[in-house]
This record gives C-alpha cells, structure tokens and sequence, in this order.
C-alpha cells in the first residue's frame, strides 16, 4: 500500500497557505486606486487613466497585503515602498499616474494584480492558491515592480516566488511617446501586468501546465494570459467608449482595444506585441511556436465576442437616426460601451470558469473548447444569445478542432458525465466537509489532506479508477496520486447558487524513448468534479496508457532538445525563458 506522500502532492496543503483579508465591522468595501488603463503612453483622449476599485485590506509599505507583497528594491539599491495606508493618500485614491515616480510604479502593479485576482476568485467561487510553497513569504506572491535583471522582459518565476517587471532604455531616436533613449517600464503596462500575473494564478489552478508536454500546453499558457488582458480593457467604460467614438461603433476596428502591450511593442519590434483582431485568421497548427499558436487562441475568443457584440447590438444600431456628419449619436456610443463591458465580463468569467474542466495534464486547444462549452451550459443552459455557437465556429474557422470528437455541435463537445453509475464519494459529501466558515475559503492543512486521502481511497476502487481513466499500478505505472481538491461556487442568471468540488489526480508512468536510449516519465490522470452529495458529475481523463499522446510528447521533446534535457528521468526546460515577444 502507498504511503501518505505517494497519495497526495504536496500542493493538496499549498491552499490553507492563501487567507485573504477577512473584513471586519467598519472596514470599507473597496479602495479606490488610480492606474493606467493601458499604459504609460496612452493618449488622454484615449482615457490614458482611471481609478479602479479593489478589495479593501489594511496594508503595508511596499505595499505589502495579505495575498501580494511588492517589493520595492532594485536589485541591491533600495527604494522607498509607498505606503497606502497614509491618510493623505488614502483620501486621494493613491498616487496620480507618474512615470518618474517609483512609488506609483508599485500602486500600479500592486492595483492590476489585486483587481485580476478577485476577478479569478469570484468566477471560480474560492481563493487561488499559488502554484508553489509560500509559507516562508507568508502565503504572498513577491512582486518585483523594478527589475533591473529582466531587462526587455518581465516575467513569472516560480522557482523564486516572484513575478519581475524589467525596463530598459527606448530607441535612440525615440518613438511614439517614449523619448529618446526614454526608460520603458514594464511595470507600468497594464497589459504584461496582466499577462504575468495570469501566469501565476494559471499555475495555481493547474500546476503540470507549466510543464510543456506539447506545444498547445505553452500555446494555451500564453493565449490565455493575453485573453485576460484583452479583456481588460473592456471592462474600462472610459477607454472603450472612446474608441468606439473613433471607429464609429464598430467594434471590430479599434485596434488599441485589441492589441497587447502597444507602447512596450513599439519600443522592442516597432508594433504591439500581438493583437486579438485578425482579418485573415491564422490556422492552427501542432508544430507552431507558443506565442504564435497562443495568438490562434486569443483570435478565435476574441472573434466569437465580436460575433456576439455585433448580434447584441445590431437592433440598436439599426433602428439609430444618424448625426448630420453621418455617424451615430453619442448616446447610443455609451449604450454600446456599457454592452462591450457586459459581454467582456460575461467572456472573462467564461474563461476562467473553463479552467475547472480541463485535464489536469498535457492540454490541447480544442479540449479547452470543450470546457468553455462545458462550463457556459452549467451557467447559461439556454444560451439566449448563442455564445457557445460563437465560440464552436470561431475555433473551427481556425482550424482548433478537439480530439476524438465526431461533430462539432454544443452536446458532442460538452464533457458527459460517466458511463455508468459509481457510487458517490460519501466522504466528500458537503455535510461531512469542515470548511473554515465560508465554502469559498480554502480548507486548513489537516482537512485538505483529509479530503485527498479520502478521494484517493475512492479512486483506488477498481471499478472507480477504471471509469476514471486511470491505470493499474505495475512496475513501469505508480499509484494515483491527487494534486489538489478544492471547491467551487458558481452564480446563475437566475441568483441561484451551485457548489461543487474540482479535483485533479494525475498518474505517472516511467517510459523509454527507443530513439534516444533516455527513460522519462509521462503522466496522465484526471479532472472530477463532485456534486455537494459527493456525486460524480464529469470525468475529464487523459490515460496514462495511451500510445499516441506518448508518440506526441516524445515526438515534441525531440524537436525542442536545444532546450530539454533529462534528469533523474524526468525531462525539464534548460536555456529557455518566457519571453514577452517572439522574435522571429
């Protein structure tokens, strides 16, 4: 029989480390911030600022909160941490936007992350823990705002708890805002805040996606994190009715709304890093580059919200009387902005929600469009508005078509639940669950390693792990092992709300590569997600056995060997780093 480690990852504990601010009687609900809502070159007929609301915590200097700590030195030189508990600055909703003054560099970063972060946590219904152990940084994530080191790069480092923030020197002859030889601050880009951030809320929720099985695993990595940022920005009233001023309602034409990190582009490749509008939509295709294949992503969302904004907004549009110059009044103009920004946060939760049903291994882009259609039919079974329709076109169009799925319509793609009855998980009922008070909060130590002792023992049962995809244990195959359980709290159209537990277990198999003599481990496993009764609801496996998905992964690692490398038998990234732009 296994022992207590081989049956959970250390991860499963991981979670009791995150404890958000718990508000008391008198606290406020919000703190007012101001930001830039693109970055720091942004014009201010463009509403280059704002003041956006994130959830009240006391802080500390730097500043310092109960999920994020800024660290406001610079390598060895330090610097002063703002502290936003000062009364003049509270009264004056933080710094005003600067971007020679270091201490709003820290407000800003410490602002986004705060904002995405409780826009992850009210999608999903929980706090989300950090892919890594942060008991020594007391449950925080290190932000570093000025990093001297990263140069023209920011980036999440998991290994160091941290994400950095680079800066540079701009072109000699200056462009666009940036003077010449001008400092560029990543930090100070709305867009890569975002876009790094993700990364590290997207380890905590599925930690093997940082491990690059395949191309779609780094693909979906950045696709992703840019979605979220585009997101973003329709979400800022301000800057989207400004445009749509510009372009005339027509949505699809505001290229400042979708491209990613403009001004940071500009001063490294002389354009936008990347943008969500593709008028010839670029195909899928296995062998492609991660930020290339993670842009076919990002395309394909961002056409089905266009699709849907047009569908929503064309009564409106088309019943308008016109101004004498032709173009439409400026009071539908607010109208169709207040309607990106409902549809953008209808998409932006969309997105996040879809992360609980996907593998909890090796993901391809077209799985993760069977969980956005998955995860949009237990929220909005009627899907009034075709969404999900929007969504199976624009990743066929594209050429992101899902494994083993015979027709590309809403009930093939959506996740089934099991084939046959099991019986429920009676441990993992809610009556018999200890929360810390809220559902939403994450379980202590001793209860979230409880639960995964408990779901193993059920996934242990032949006829359970037979159905969940797993396979016996032999001398080349370990043991199920659970990487974490966790709950989530979903908010129907109708106010009615829905709990249930995500779980992921994950499975290794040691496996010899015939052309290269080297042994590795390839893991296969499974997402479930159990009702309050302790029900099995979906099943989303990937089995550790399946000669294909090896032949890809081998097939993958050879291809990229500049930078694999095999230790221990186990393949890891050598000489290679996320960087913000491809270079071709």
């Amino acid at each position: 029989m296994p022992n207590s480690v081989e049956r959970y990852s250390p991860a499963v504990t991981w979670q009791a480390q995150v404890r958000a601010h718990q508000r008391r009687a008198g606290d406020p609900l919000k703190r007012p911030l101001k930001i830039y809502t693109l970055d720091s070159g942004t014009a201010r007929i463009d509403a280059a600022t704002t003041t956006v609301d994130v959830p009240w915590e006391p802080l500390g200097p730097g500043p310092s909160g109960a999920l994020l700590l800024v660290d406001p030195s610079d390598g060895e030189a330090l610097t002063e941490g703002v502290d936003l508990d000062n009364p003049r600055l509270l009264i004056g909703a933080g710094l005003d936007p600067s971007v020679s003054d270091r201490r709003f560099h820290q407000q800003m970063v410490y602002a986004v992350c705060s904002r995405v972060y409780a826009q992850f946590e009210n999608a999903l219904g929980r706090l989300i823990p950090w892919g890594f152990d942060a008991a020594d940084q007391q449950g925080r994530l290190r932000l570093r705002p000025h990093a001297r080191d990263c140069g023209q790069n920011a980036t999440y480092q998991k290994d160091l708890k941290q994400i950095s923030f680079g800066y540079f020197q701009g072109p000699a002859a200056g462009t666009g805002r940036i003077a010449p030889n001008g400092d560029v601050f990543t930090c100070l880009s709305h867009d890569i805040i975002v876009h790094e951030f993700t990364h590290a809320l997207l380890d905590g929720l599925r930690s093997r996606f940082i491990v690059p099985t395949g191309g779609d695993v780094l693909g979906f990595h950045e696709g992703f994190a840019d979605l979220i940022a585009v997101f973003q920005h329709m979400l800022y009233g301000s800057v989207v009715e400004a445009q749509l001023r510009r372009v005339d309602g027509d949505l699809d034409q505001s290229t400042l709304l979708a491209n990613i990190a403009e001004q940071f582009g500009d001063a490294v490749q002389g354009r936008a890093l990347r943008s969500a509008v593709s008028h010839q939509a670029a195909r899928y295709r296995p062998e492609m580059e991660a930020h290339e294949m993670g842009g076919v992503l990002l395309s394909a969302v961002f056409a089905a919200f266009l699709a849907v904004y047009k569908r929503r907004t064309a009564p409106l549009v088309g019943l308008a009387y016109r101004t004498p110059s032709g173009r439409l009044p400026p009071e539908l103009i607010t109208m169709l902005a207040g309607k990106v920004a409902d549809i953008a946060e209808h998409f932006l939760g969309l997105c996040i929600r879809a992360i609980d049903y996907c593998p909890p291994v090796d993901l391809h882009l077209g799985e993760y469009l069977r969980a956005l259609v998955t995860a949009d039919r237990e929220l909005v079974p009627d899907d009034p508005w075709n969404y999900r329709d929007a969504l199976i076109s624009a990743f066929a169009t594209r050429g992101i078509y899902p494994p083993n799925v015979p027709q590309l319509s809403e009930d093939a793609l959506a996740w089934k639940s099991p084939n046959r009855f099991i019986e429920p998980a009676s441990e993992l009922h809610f009556a018999r669950l200890r929360f810390a008070g809220d559902p939403s909060l994450p379980a202590d130590a001793m209860e979230s390693v409880r639960q995964a002792e408990a779901l193993w023992e059920f996934a242990s049962r032949p006829h359970v792990a037979d159905e969940f995809g797993l396979a016996p244990p032999d001398s080349t195959t370990d043991p199920c092992c659970v990487e974490s359980i966790r709950t989530s709290r979903r908010v129907g159209p109708d106010g009615q709300v829905l709990f249930d537990l995500v779980a992921e277990i994950t499975q290794r198999r040691r496996v010899s590569d015939a052309a290269t003599g080297v042994t590795s481990k390839f893991f296969g496993g499974c997402t479930v997600i159990l009702g309050p009764q302790g029900e099995i609801r979906y099943i989303i496996s990937k089995n550790v056995n399946n000669k294909d998905r090896l032949a890809r992964q081998l097939d993958y690692q050879r291809s990229q060997s500049q930078y694999w490398s095999a230790s221990d038998g186990q393949y890891s990234l050598r000489g290679y780093s996320h960087q913000l732009a491809h270079h071709r």
